[in-house]
């Protein structure tokens, strides 16, 4: 039983699906598992493609994706679904983060994403503030159907221009309360160890190992 009075499947040794085709998510989501003896292989490594994505939160995006690629694989899979919730945009990218960085040839540029998020906040004004969170969720299903699911959060500021190379996505222009330079300029051990991803993580490591 664990400390939220649920009972929960624990994950047995042995290979995982990251039910993920964006590098950056496969890296971090690999040096998360990495301290627990788990073998990851990627989605896209084994050939499943990415489903789309008809959910309306990112509970249920995360939970179809890491379903789909158990069913292909007959291995467990987990799945991330998460993005940037900007309060002056009245939570939007929200889901549709990804799509918001989509170039007209279907590829993604996050610059232009985080262009687009600016440009959006300017419309409405300073004073709609600069109130942002990420959310994670993450979902681990296993072959025959049974499917865990955890959420973390992690609450900032917008800020512009971009800054930092690191991380990946709208991290240059997400600055986590109480920290002074953007997710896009912080070591990759001190992201892992606030982020929207890595509180997920913990649940889910918490429950499950």
């Amino acid at each position: 039983m664990s400390d939220d009075g649920l009972l929960h499947r624990k994950l047995a040794p042995g290979k995982l699906v990251i039910a993920s085709h964006n590098k950056g998510k496969l890296r971090e989501i690999a040096e998360l598992l990495a301290p627990y003896g788990i073998e990851t292989v990627s989605a896209g490594a084994l050939g499943v493609p990415e489903p789309e994505e008809t959910g309306t939160s990112f509970v249920a995006n995360a939970e179809l994706k890491a379903r789909f690629s158990a069913d292909l694989t007959g291995l467990p899979a987990l799945a991330d679904d998460s993005g940037l919730c900007v309060e002056a945009l009245g939570g939007e990218p929200g889901i549709f983060s990804a799509r918001w960085a989509e170039l007209d040839d279907g590829s993604r540029d996050f610059a232009e994403g985080m262009r687009r998020v600016h440009a959006r906040m300017q419309e409405a004004g300073d004073e709609a503030g600069h109130d942002a969170h990420f959310i994670c969720a993450l979902s681990l299903a296993w072959p025959d159907g049974h499917v865990e699911t955890f959420e973390g959060r992690v609450d900032g500021l917008i800020t512009w221009p971009p800054r930092g190379d690191r991380g990946f996505g709208y991290d240059p222009i997400f600055q986590p309360l109480g920290h002074a330079i953007s997710f896009g300029e912080m070591e990759p051990e001190a992201k892992h160890a606030m982020s929207h991803r890595a509180d997920a993580f913990a649940k889910l490591v918490a429950a499950l190992f």
